[in-house]
Parts: structure tokens; C-alpha cells; sequence
């Protein structure tokens, strides 16, 4: 399969070789920084923790879910979002696809009941590489380096079944993968 490089707002989708990997197994994870000298950040999209934001931040009642955004800092809330018109401070991943900014800003409009989950996806810590790391892990077959086809509609998108979806969309020893047990001690 042709590998594309690695940058901002690409994906990067586990290779069915991760089995056992207790974050990444079946992970899906946009870029949300990538840099050679300072290494990269990422957030897991299809992981949802059965959690919604209200059980973070009572004071915002509401159900939007918040995902496993990866194993670092896990103690912290991050977010990315479509809407940098109505949050100051947003940094721009790519295709309209925006991470961080003012979260008092988000606080008020969620208390206000102004966004919704194609919006804005919230995350419990996020996917960190030191320099060289994601590239190692590149060339031991980790990750394989996907376009992000769905622009920013991504968040709005994406379930627990996308990596499956992922390895049926490339075809070839991938579609075998993507109908197997995620543990296969369950075969």
C-alpha cells in the first residue's frame, strides 16, 4: 500500500499489527500537530469513554460525548472544532478543522445550548510523539497515513466502527482485518 507522509490534519489509522496496544488498538487519530522539531499531537476520534460533558463540567448540562483522546495528560479536557468565528484563540488544524481556543467562550455557549456534536468533540487527554517517535513508528508499520476526506465534517462523522471502515476502504489484506475480534483470544 502507498504510504503518504504524515502532516496536519491527516489521519493516522493503527495497523491491525497493534493488537494489544491498550490506546491505539483500532484507533483512528487526527493530527492536529505536526512538526519535526517539536514532535506531534493527535486526538483518537473513535474512542468514546461513555461519558458526556456534563459529567466533567456540571454546570454545562450537556450530553455531548467526550472521547479517549489519547494516553497523555489524560487528567485534562482538550477539544476540536468548526467554528473559530465563535471561539477566540482557535488554532487551525486544517480543512476547517480548528483545536483549542477561549473555553470560557465554549463554557457560555454550551451553557446557551449553541453547539452541537458536528461542531465540537470534546477529548480526555490526547496522542503525543516526541521527535522522530511518530516517524519510528512509521517504519515499523504502526500507522498507516490517510487523507482526511471528510474535511471538517470529520467530527460529526465518525463512530466506534470507523477504523473498520478504514480497512475496508483499503481493500486488500485490510478487509480481513476489518471483521476480526478485537481481541483474538475471543476467535
Amino acid at each position: 500500500m502507498t504510504t503518504i507522509k504524515p502532516a496536519k490534519g491527516r489521519l493516522l489509522v493503527a495497523e491491525p499489527s497493534i493488537i494489544g496496544d491498550v490506546s491505539f488498538n483500532r484507533s483512528v487519530v487526527l493530527l492536529a500537530e505536526y512538526n519535526n522539531e517539536n514532535g506531534s499531537v493527535g486526538f483518537i476520534l473513535n474512542k468514546p469513554l461513555g461519558y458526556t460533558l456534563k459529567d466533567f463540567i456540571p454546570e454545562v448540562n450537556s450530553n455531548l460525548p467526550v472521547y479517549n483522546g489519547g494516553p497523555v495528560e489524560q487528567d485534562n479536557l482538550y477539544f476540536i472544532h468548526t467554528i473559530p468565528e465563535l471561539i477566540p484563540g482557535s488554532i487551525e488544524i486544517s480543512n476547517g478543522i480548528y483545536w483549542g481556543g477561549d473555553f470560557n467562550t465554549i463554557t457560555q455557549l454550551l451553557i446557551n445550548d449553541e453547539l452541537n456534536e458536528t461542531q465540537i468533540r470534546f477529548f480526555l487527554g490526547y496522542s503525543g510523539w516526541a521527535i522522530e517517535q511518530l516517524e519510528q513508528e512509521l517504519k515499523v508499520n504502526s500507522w498507516v497515513v490517510a487523507l482526511n476526506v471528510y474535511e471538517n465534517k470529520i467530527i460529526g462523522k465518525l463512530n466506534e466502527d470507523f477504523w473498520k471502515e478504514k480497512m475496508l476502504e483499503f481493500g486488500g489484506d485490510y478487509m480481513l482485518w476489518s471483521n476480526a475480534p478485537e481481541n483474538p483470544s475471543y476467535n
